[in-house]
């Protein structure tokens, strides 16, 4: 009897109930006009245990679908904690903070930022204008945050709760290349900033 006759009969959806065929261990045969069993197999007892199949996988289904939500909302709770744990960072560039004590050092840590900008078509000196001055400016605050952002995730990644001897340093990086005419191909201008500092615990006095 033909897989799709007995799908029909039984109202089952035809590709599914093939495929639990398939892999059920029954025997079955497969032939230019589709699946089919022998006609001696009580089609009935087949229903019930795919009915009992589909059951199953629908507990297991619904199973998974739980600890998945569970699974997200821990992970959006470490997340929650996460941020909130970084937003009360301590950051310094002394070595002290007071009324309260340093009771653990994780080492030295460093967090990077950079921007890249276009050449003045005429030079810095004479072509820079306010408005490139000013992007300029933007661009240096905006990756000063991206590392000092960066050195916060660095010492939360080591348990800490604050960074202390925290410090700038900046790179300006020139590339230029040449050019299969054999000429210099200059290439826009990097801006680096890097944070540095020691990853600590502080205690409340």
């Amino acid at each position: 009897m033909k897989i799709r006759d007995i799908a029909k009969k039984y109202q089952l959806d035809p590709i599914t109930f093939e495929d639990w065929i398939r892999q059920s261990g029954m025997p079955f045969k497969a032939g230019i006009t589709g699946v089919s069993v022998d006609d001696g197999v009580d089609t009935d007892e087949v229903v019930e245990n795919y009915a009992q199949y589909l059951v199953r996988e629908k507990a297991r289904f619904a199973k998974d679908q739980q600890q998945l939500a569970v699974e997200q909302a821990d992970a959006e709770r470490a997340e929650l904690e996460k941020q909130r744990a970084l937003a009360g960072m301590f950051i310094s560039s002394g070595f002290n903070f007071e009324g309260h004590t340093i009771t653990k050092y994780s080492g030295y840590i460093s967090g990077d930022g950079a921007v890249s900008m276009d050449r003045p078509k005429h030079g810095w000196f004479s072509g820079v204008n306010k408005s490139v001055g000013a992007d300029l400016l933007a661009g240096l605050s905006d990756i000063r945050q991206t590392a000092l952002a960066k050195l916060k995730e660095e010492a939360y990644a080591l348990g800490c709760n604050a960074v202390i001897g925290v410090d700038f340093d900046y790179l300006t990086m020139d590339p230029e290349t040449a050019t299969s005419s054999g000429g210099t191909l200059y290439l826009p201008f990097l801006f680096a900033v890097t944070a540095n500092g020691t990853a600590v615990v502080l205690e409340k006095n």
